[in-house]
């Protein structure tokens, strides 16, 4: 039976960040991931998680200013130091907190920033951080996001992915694979997750449109599990989405799945 982790960053919205710890594992989670653990403080998160018995699977690297709308600065030349002493610091968040795996956003392209310098850059600082991770014996994610709810994100599809890791050429660089952005940019999931499998290695679900929970909208998700069931995936797959009504009921889809019954 496949493993889910609760995004915390999506989940339990009318709670604070740590407070969404205590609901996770009221609703029956043993793993939850988020975005940055670093506004809330590292011996809070830990706290927190000891108490509740969460296991952390993943988060991102520093990104930018988030809440003035940056997305990344892997691909930024002017930001490289800033880049180089981010992963730094989650690398010292993930060996304190046990995360196996941290996320690199490549970040939205500046209209007077050519492709070919952005891309440059974006190869050189994913090389550096798989090689700062890999000695810390970490793995470097890298997601495509789509370019309709973060217009300018220079990673868009998995093609331009596999392109990225297969000129980082680095074995410890791997795709996260979001269902909701793949749905939205090139559909095809199953298929492509077939393809694919030995370099994703992350998965993260969302329905579409809207996303929000599985059954709310177009996806198919009873056969997507069923197919990564049968594909031997066995890393968790990331809640990331908006419920739709509270978070409780929004997991029924995860309860009906867990009872083996058929996913609304």
């Amino acid at each position: 039976m496949l493993r889910f982790s609760a995004n915390l960053s999506m989940l339990y919205p009318d709670a604070s960040f740590l407070e969404r710890f205590w609901y996770a594992h009221q609703s029956g989670f043993d793993a939850v991931e988020f975005l940055f653990p670093y506004a809330a403080g590292l011996e809070a998160i830990g706290q927190a998680a000891r108490a509740n018995e969460l296991s952390i699977v993943l988060f991102n690297l520093p990104a930018g200013d988030w809440e003035h709308g940056e997305r990344g600065i892997a691909l930024l030349p002017d930001r490289r130091q800033e880049f180089r002493e981010g992963v730094g610091e989650a690398i010292r968040y993930a060996q304190a907190l046990a995360v196996p795996r941290l996320n690199c956003l490549a970040g939205k392209r500046p209209d007077d920033l050519p492709r070919d310098d952005a891309w440059s850059v974006l190869v050189e600082n994913v090389r550096y951080a798989a090689d700062t991770l890999g000695r810390a014996g970490l793995t470097l994610m890298v997601e495509p996001i789509n370019p309709f709810d973060i217009p300018g994100f220079f990673i868009n599809t998995t093609r331009q992915v596999v392109e990225l890791l297969n000129e980082v050429d680095r074995p410890n660089v791997m795709i996260q694979y979001d269902i909701y952005h793949m749905q939205r940019t090139q559909g095809e999931i199953i298929n492509t997750f077939n393809v694919l499998k030995p370099r994703i290695g992350h998965v993260q679900i969302a329905d579409n449109p809207g996303r929000h929970q599985p059954g709310t909208g177009e996806l198919n998700y009873g056969q997507i599990f069923r197919g990564l069931e049968e594909a031997g995936y066995s890393g968790c797959i990331g809640l990331e989405y908006i419920p739709l009504g509270n978070t409780e009921e929004s997991l029924e889809w995860w309860r009906q799945y867990r009872n083996n019954q058929a996913i609304d």
